[in-house]
């Protein structure tokens, strides 16, 4: 508690907040990461398996990127928006402060515990703040080194590291110090629970959360990319991804096809035998391989379905005769086990779709325009692709996060800076002139009033 106060302090001297502090605090982190490369990939590799081409596309280059593109446009967020100033207020000035929030709690998961712990520290510390990050425990040898790399790089003040058992540091966290703001990423259920305690002291909340994000492939799409692209996403981190395709839903006329296409993927991306794949990943641990198992025995397996607990390995899997009441279609799969449904109409498809509403994701091949559109138009979700799957969260011009149990409030890029930011709005009015229909008495001034506001 000691030194959550003492951060207070130091934020509340107004270190952080001008641009030179920022920038150098950046290009800090910045540094770090190049310094601390080849640990990271080793940690996440002993963590989860990642490759390090892996690593860099998901994790530090991700990163990188988005601090350069921090940096090259930071001095432009900070300036103040100047706004357009109504008839009754002329000739005053109107204006937006873009304001520091002051103490953030930044919460992140195991299955990319580098990328999504630094990715809205970069936002947080671009809006001038304070942060204490929690990272997984799950992660233990990412954890380590990120540990290593915030406490040697900035002032504790400034940025704080926490280890532990989430379920029991976050809560004596949260319980006892009154956070500006609480960024979480992770499930659903463990979302609440943070929504619930930041309510109890009114702090606000980002919360990227998950769901079950559907993938709908038309009889007009181009099977062969879609099975390509599909494929490479779904069983990138052994499918622990929260904008991986959940399921699929496949118009039934082309489903024999892309079932086929999506065989001859795997074989060719993973190899004969995927357990000894360069650029295949393992689950996290024995309660999420003991979790993911039990889905196998739910539906017919049309491809993989093998597993070695020992070795955290479950084969890519794809199924198909899916019933709609059963585990695999009522939770979030996060592995690398992909139901197939088909459908025949639109509404059909809707209609599974909504047993699971505001997906983090949804994605949709079609070659068809006004295909694409009416499925844009139709599906409430968070953020997505056409012809393409989970790519759009690596494009920092777009905000990412979802909506309803997938999620409240966006980030990346300029949203990150937004999100970790108060909008200050001011109105600066001149003394020189000072019209008598301001002040009362209003006694006949209703006309005029009238021709003003309106």
């Amino acid at each position: 508690m000691d030194n959550l106060l003492q951060m207070r302090s130091y934020f509340d001297s107004g270190v952080t907040k001008p641009y030179s502090f920022r920038k150098e605090q950046l290009k800090k982190l910045q540094a770090a990461v190049k310094k601390h490369e080849t640990a990271i990939h080793e940690a996440l590799y002993t963590d989860l398996k990642k490759s390090p081409e892996e690593c860099w596309v998901t994790e530090t280059g991700f990163l990188l990127s988005e601090i350069s593109f921090t940096l090259k446009n930071l001095k432009n967020w900070m300036q103040h928006e100047l706004i357009s100033t109504n008839l009754l207020n002329i000739p005053s000035k109107s204006f937006v402060m873009q304001e520091p929030l002051g103490m953030v709690l930044i919460i992140s998961p195991w299955n990319y515990p580098f990328q999504l712990l630094m990715t809205p520290l970069a936002g947080a510390m671009a809006a001038g703040n304070c942060v204490v990050l929690k990272s997984s425990e799950f992660a233990p040898a990412t954890s380590a080194v990120m540990k290593q790399m915030i406490e040697e790089t900035f002032d504790r003040n400034y940025i704080q590291f926490v280890e532990g058992d989430g379920a029991t540091v976050i809560p004596e966290m949260m319980n006892q110090f009154t956070f500006d703001h609480v960024f979480y990423t992770g499930s659903t259920a463990v979302g609440k629970i943070i929504y619930k305690m930041a309510a109890e002291r009114l702090v606000p909340v980002t919360l990227e959360l998950g769901g079950k994000s559907p993938c709908v492939v038309e009889a007009d799409a181009n099977i062969k990319i879609a099975a390509k692209r599909i494929v490479m996403t779904k069983f990138s981190n052994a499918g622990q991804m929260c904008v991986a395709p959940d399921y699929v839903l496949v118009h039934e006329s082309v489903k024999e096809a892309l079932v086929l296409e999506m065989k001859k993927v795997i074989l060719k991306f993973f190899g004969e035998h995927p357990e000894a794949s360069y650029s295949y990943g393992r689950i996290i641990n024995e309660k999420q391989f003991d979790r993911l198992s039990g889905y196998l025995q739910q539906a017919n397996i049309v491809h993989g379905g093998n597993t070695e607990k020992g070795n955290l390995f479950i084969e890519p899997t794809i199924m198909d005769g899916i019933n709609l009441e059963s585990d695999l279609m009522k939770e979030e799969i996060f592995g690398p086990i992909l139901p197939v449904l088909s459908f025949n109409s639109k509404a059909a498809a809707l209609k599974i779709m909504a047993l699971n509403k505001n997906p983090l994701a949804f994605y949709v091949f079609t070659s068809s325009a006004a295909t694409e559109k009416d499925w844009l138009n139709s599906v409430a979700f968070g953020g997505g692709c056409v012809n393409n799957a989970s790519w759009h969260l690596t494009n920092h011009h777009l905000p990412f996060g979802g909506r309803g149990f997938s999620g409240t409030g966006q980030y990346h890029g300029k949203y990150s800076f937004e999100t970790f930011s108060h909008k200050k709005s001011v109105m600066k009015t001149p003394t020189w002139f000072d019209p008598a229909i301001k002040y009362p008495p209003f006694k006949g001034k209703l006309k005029l009033f009238k021709m003003v506001i309106k």
